[in-house]
């Protein structure tokens, strides 16, 4: 079974709102599509995302046999429970790395969970998540070190003097999920904006600056 990750960040927390009726399994019908064939199955442990009412007549909905881990058994869980925790170690090290505010968190995760899907190799079949689900070898030129520093083009944000400047500078948090295009920090408009028309800095990382929240501090 091919194992992808798929991390959808909703809310400060990450969690699935019934109430906003966002509804689990987001991308089921595009996955469907895409590779032609349906989801037969899942299996889960007893978290109360996932059994409840809502989700049972989700899955009956979809046609989605929904089966679960036995109670209290985390060796049957063992491979999300790694891959979880794989994500949590990287995100610690990233964070601490690129010395970014932990405000961060959810870029650094997607990153993470991005870069493992094309470069992670699976020890029997000696091949990468990206490569099993696609049926090709993934292009990993245009990865970069995370939070280095960069040069974002303003491409017409806002109207420019004679003699303003073309570019913003800005810290690389990861990749687009939409499109071929980088996810930048800029420093001067305090904002997540995307972009292709970038250039990195991956050497020098002094000009690396976020000021901390008040409860970072504390």
């Amino acid at each position: 079974m091919l194992l992808l990750l798929w991390m959808i960040f909703l809310g400060s927390l990450g969690l699935f709102s019934w109430n906003k009726k966002v509804i689990p399994f987001l991308h089921s019908r595009s996955l469907q599509n895409t590779k032609n064939s349906n989801i037969g199955s899942i299996r889960s442990d007893h978290g109360g995302e996932f059994q409840n009412e809502k989700f049972s007549k989700f899955c009956e909905k979809m046609g989605i046999l929904h089966n679960f881990f036995a109670p209290r058994t985390l060796q049957q869980n063992g491979v999300v429970e790694r891959k979880n925790r794989s994500l949590e170690e990287l995100t610690r090290t990233m964070l601490s790395e690129s010395s970014l505010p932990k405000y961060f968190w959810a870029d650094v995760i997607s990153t993470s969970c991005y870069v493992m899907n094309k470069v992670l190799i699976r020890p029997i079949l000696r091949k990468n998540p990206y490569e099993l689900f696609n049926g090709r070898k993934p292009n990993i030129n245009h990865l970069r070190v995370f939070g280095c520093s960069c040069f974002v083009l303003n491409n017409g944000k806002e109207s420019l003097g004679k003699f303003d400047e073309k570019v913003d500078l800005g810290i690389f948090i990861g990749y687009s999920l939409t499109s071929h295009a980088y996810k930048i920090y800029n420093k001067r408009l305090m904002t997540v904006e995307e972009s292709v028309h970038v250039v990195f800095d991956e050497v020098d990382r002094k000009s690396i600056q976020i000021p901390k929240t008040s409860a970072e501090e504390d």
